[in-house]
């Protein structure tokens, strides 16, 4: 009798063991199938990947697909990063691509292949490639570039109403020789021009450039690229990019033709826009008005071309007007210079013995024109008693 509950303990732990073994071995052939059921297909890397510079800090980034990549019914994307000087990066179906980048720090940038309508293939490995940046001595570049673009009316200029001038200055680098000269170019879409009209510092080093007329138009968006290289007998001197925003570097001229006035308690103010290629409508002001006799300025902005004020009491007041594009037109950029000031009123008072007078005048003028009528008034009186 003892003997049958360990045969049916040992019946019911083979069981036991049997259910397990069966799981373990289910296991060990459905977890293979779902791993390589979630492994998906990778892409291959672009090939022939290739950066080249074409004009002033522009670049042109350019692959091909890889020719051992399957193509099927994938359509193809490419995933672009710019690892420097600035980190960037995008997608694109095309297999070329245009930046404007400076360039004096070298150029380095990456592409990748990826599903453009969102396939379930896992993107490739990247491809790298990039400039090296120009030769050098260190610190013999320029530094502390900055420029400034002016609009004026064209004169004889056919199919050009405005012309674009452009003003750069820079310091020369601490390490450059005190025989080293710095040329200036610029820009502007696909047009590049050297500077002929330079100023100098103490040594006769270029340290300013000067274009009266540039191929900018007065309205322009696209980025101005300029560049300071140089040369000298004893170094070589490294280059120096810059990328400007035109509406950051726009000197906006003043307004023109500041006319102001007072009549009694209203002040006035009109002007005229100022040169400028962008219309009437685009241009926004602020008039500066200083009470002389109360030592304050008053600031106020406006779209319009005139201004009205009511004022109290007497006072000479200085007016000024300064303009800016407006943010309808393009981004915001810096304010125009003050016009003149024009100057109106008077805050001059008359002395106390100037009114005394006036005072002592106005009592005679009174005092006469009551004796008259009195005098009337008896004479009146007399005639009719003896009537």
């Amino acid at each position: 009798m003892a003997t049958r509950p360990s045969s049916f303990c040992l019946l019911q732990n083979l069981i036991v063991m049997a259910l397990a073994f069966l799981i373990l071995l289910g296991a060990t052939v459905i977890l293979p199938a779902d791993f390589l059921s979630d492994k998906k297909p990778s892409l291959l890397p672009p090939a022939n990947f290739t950066v080249t510079a074409t004009g002033l800090a522009q670049v042109l980034l350019r692959w091909e697909p890889s020719p051992d990549q399957e193509r099927r019914s994938i359509k193809l994307g490419y995933h672009v990063k710019i690892n420097g000087p600035q980190e960037d990066d995008y997608e694109t179906s095309d297999t070329e691509s245009s930046r404007e980048t400076v360039l004096h720090e070298g150029f380095s940038a990456s592409v990748r292949t990826i599903p453009w309508e969102g396939h379930p293939v896992r993107p490739s490995g990247w491809v790298t490639a990039g400039l090296s940046a120009p030769a050098g001595a260190a610190g013999t570049s320029a530094v502390n570039l900055t420029c400034t673009a002016n609009t004026a009316a064209s004169e004889g200029t056919r199919g050009r109403q405005y012309r674009v001038s452009l003003r750069c200055s820079w310091l020369p680098g601490q390490a450059s020789p005190e025989d080293t000269w710095y040329f200036l170019y610029y820009r502007y879409g696909s047009q590049t021009e050297e500077c002929r009209e330079y100023g100098r510092d103490v040594l006769g080093r270029s340290v300013a450039g000067w274009f009266p007329g540039t191929v900018i138009p007065g309205r322009g968006r696209d980025l101005l690229a300029v560049r300071v290289n140089g040369s000298s007998r004893h170094a070589a001197i490294r280059p120096l990019d810059r990328l400007f925003a035109l509406h950051a570097i726009d000197q906006v001229n003043p307004p023109l033709n500041v006319t102001a006035g007072v009549e009694g308690t209203r002040l006035s103010v009109q002007w005229d826009k100022p040169i400028s290629a962008f219309p009437t409508h685009c241009f926004e002001y602020e008039v500066k008005i200083h009470n002389a006799r109360k030592g304050y300025f008053q600031v106020e902005k406006m779209t319009t071309q005139e201004f009205t004020s009511t004022v109290h009491g007497a006072s000479r007041y200085s007016l000024q007007v300064r303009a800016a594009v407006s943010p309808v037109c393009r981004p915001a950029g810096p304010w125009s210079a003050w016009t003149r000031p024009v100057v109106v009123g008077s805050d001059e008072r008359k002395p106390w013995a100037e009114w005394f007078l006036i005072a002592l005048a106005a009592a005679v003028g009174f005092l006469f024109a009551f004796s008259l009528i009195r005098r009337a008034n008896l004479a009146l009186g007399k005639r009719k008693s003896r009537s």
